[in-house]
């Protein structure tokens, strides 16, 4: 189901829980969701329609269907660079401070765990994606 967009900066400060089984509707909806907007947003938190849970999905370079990660964490980054940013929940452009490579352990939609490396602007997204789980706004 598509959800609104949250724009509720409390909320969006608020760190996420952990991702359960329980949660597979809100990441199946959450990919919906940023399916619906892929015209101008390529990665969405849980958060960001309003679910505190660690869950993200993105849209990647040559990856038609959105990438949905559940409690994504970063276990190593090599590369670090300084970019501005935009953010559907939030106006206007704002600093950020990235990683060229990073290697993400998540669980996947099976819950199956994952642990892949991204590089560039695929990199870039989720940065930005597991960054809104924390509860840190760029």
């Amino acid at each position: 189901m598509i959800k609104p967009i949250c724009k509720d900066t409390e909320l969006l400060s608020k760190p996420a829980e952990r991702a359960t089984n329980a949660d597979l509707q809100i990441a199946r909806d959450l990919a919906e969701t940023l399916s619906a907007n892929r015209a101008r947003c390529v990665g969405m938190a849980a958060n960001m329609i309003g679910v505190p849970k660690q869950i993200i999905a993105v849209l990647l370079p040559g990856v038609p269907e959105p990438i949905v990660m559940l409690n994504p964490r970063i276990i190593a980054k090599i590369g670090q660079y300084e970019t501005k940013e935009g953010c559907l929940s939030l106006p206007g452009e704002r600093a950020a401070v990235r990683y060229q490579t990073i290697t993400v352990r998540y669980l996947d939609l099976a819950m199956h765990q994952q642990r892949k490396v991204f590089a560039g602007f695929a990199a870039q997204i989720i940065q930005h994606e597991i960054d809104h789980c924390a509860g840190i706004l760029i």
